[in-house]
């Protein structure tokens, strides 16, 4: 006898890239959102792909997804929050995965574009000093014009608050990096690298293109 109860249909979830691994490393792509549109990232180049990984969103992931994507954070030489948005602007959820992170043994590093004092009106590198070992944070230019022309800031103001970040920084983390892309027109590595000592933080000297 054939049952009379209607089929229920079940949707599938599209599959999406949370968390990657990238050599040691394992790299969270928490959000799709940003305070920047630079023109060198991928996503605003027609690609929405680093490496192997798609890692287009169609939902901003849950604080579950996030967890479940990560395992044994322990496995990796570090848990990097970095994906195709900033992750400090879910601050919420960045710092409870990071104090997961870190309760499981793992190591935290946040890339950063530096503006999230800046978008959350208060100092939180005190939160993120709590349960984040390391911040790398894209200088991208020696000065708020070169910066505006490659990073298209949403926010007024962009350029001296990253650097007030920078400056900050380093009272409550103790790894901090500033990095800048060697390749961009009008970019000047060497006064990038000077502000960078300037505040007391390392540098890092970026290759345009690459990734990772």
């Amino acid at each position: 006898m054939l049952s009379s109860k209607p089929r229920v249909k079940t949707r599938l979830m599209p599959v999406q890239t949370i968390s990657y691994t990238i050599g040691d490393c394992l790299y969270l792509n928490i959000t799709d959102r940003c305070t920047l549109a630079c023109t060198f990232c991928p996503k605003h180049n027609g690609s929405h792909r680093v490496h192997d990984y798609d890692l287009s969103l169609d939902h901003r992931p849950s604080q579950d997804e996030i967890l479940q994507s990560i395992g044994n954070p322990a496995d990796y030489r570090e848990v990097v929050f970095c994906g195709f948005g900033e992750p400090t602007l879910r601050l919420k959820v960045l710092l409870e995965t990071a104090r997961h992170i870190r309760r499981a043994g793992g190591r935290v590093r946040v890339n950063t574009d530096g503006l999230a004092n800046l978008v959350h009106k208060r100092n939180v590198l005190p939160e993120l000093g709590e349960c984040v070992d390391a911040l790398s944070i894209s200088m991208n230019a020696q000065n708020d014009s070169v910066y505006s022309r490659h990073c298209d800031p949403a926010l007024p103001g962009s350029y001296a608050a990253m650097l007030d970040f920078l400056e900050l920084a380093p009272d409550y983390i103790d790894d901090v990096t500033a990095t800048a892309i060697d390749g961009l027109e009008g970019v000047d590595i060497d006064a990038c690298r000077t502000l960078a000592q300037e505040r007391s933080v390392s540098f890092r000297r970026r290759e345009l293109d690459v990734v990772g």
